[in-house]
């Protein structure tokens, strides 16, 4: 049986591995789940170099997702502390499966953010989706920690004289993808400066910060250059070895071509 520790990353299903997660002793969940919908890593019109996007991704059955999504869940709200909070990113298709899964494992809604990004996929007989949802939802309310002071004080204004604070706490974010060009990837990663905005209102420097489904590692990269502890599983092992490297060699971002010089960032204040 694995010893589950802070700091680590685990090559595991983490329906398996969060059993071996102490209860209450996560204090914010920030995932990204698949997407169960036959989605293909290197499809062209996501404009990527195929060769750069590594392959394995784990997806799930659509049949089969509801019942995923609760069993995963259901360690999540056991290992998440009273005041800790879970964001979880989805796409519209499955929108209805976790929904009806945080309503019946006892989670309640804080809110029902909007992620705008600057492209979507493109299509000929319906709508563009540019957007992606992300339920924030908590254990217990009363007890929620959020810090709506970490990013702008109150007086804080832009040019035209409107509040930065009220503008960053809206509920429609509008940040954009991160083009990664020549370098390796993963088909799907969240920004960083995603990441870094959800850790900055809903953690502080010492927590611990899981992501069950790790995928490129960018939750963990991210919080432990924001002074968190980090928690991850991935069932991919390339995407491991991939978010393994980043974490313990302080790379941000990993050339296609490994003679050419790596881009590193700090991975602590």
């Amino acid at each position: 049986m694995h010893t589950i520790q802070p700091n680590h990353i685990y090559l595991m299903d983490c329906r398996e591995g969060m059993r071996l997660v102490p209860d209450e002793s996560i204090d914010l969940i920030v995932t990204d789940p698949p997407f169960a919908i036959e989605f293909g890593a290197k499809r062209a019109n996501y404009n990527r170099t195929a060769g750069r996007v590594l392959e394995g991704y784990n997806e799930i059955p659509q049949h089969e997702y509801y019942d995923f999504t609760l069993e995963w869940m259901r360690e999540a709200y056991r290992i998440l502390k009273p005041s800790g909070s879970m964001y979880v990113f989805s796409g519209w298709n499955n929108l209805r499966d976790i929904l009806n899964a945080l309503e019946s494992l006892g989670f309640i809604t804080v809110n029902h953010i909007i992620w705008k990004y600057q492209f979507g996929v493109f299509t000929k007989r319906r709508f563009v989706s540019s957007h992606y949802h992300c339920l924030y939802v908590c254990k217990d309310d009363s007890l929620r920690r959020f810090y709506p002071e970490s990013r702008y004080p109150a007086d804080a204004r832009d040019s035209e004289g409107r509040s930065l604070r009220y503008q960053d706490m809206e509920d429609v974010w509008i940040i954009p993808r991160e083009y990664w060009n020549g370098d390796v990837k993963t088909p799907t990663k969240l920004p960083a400066e995603l990441v870094k905005k959800i850790l900055q209102y809903s953690s502080q420097e010492g927590d611990l910060v899981l992501d069950p489904f790790l995928g490129s590692g960018q939750v963990a990269v991210v919080a432990k250059q924001m002074g968190r502890l980090y928690l991850g599983f991935e069932i991919v092992p390339d995407y491991y070895e991939f978010a393994r490297k980043r974490l313990e060699e302080g790379v941000y971002r990993i050339k296609a071509d490994e003679t050419s010089r790596e881009l590193r960032l700090p991975l602590s204040k």
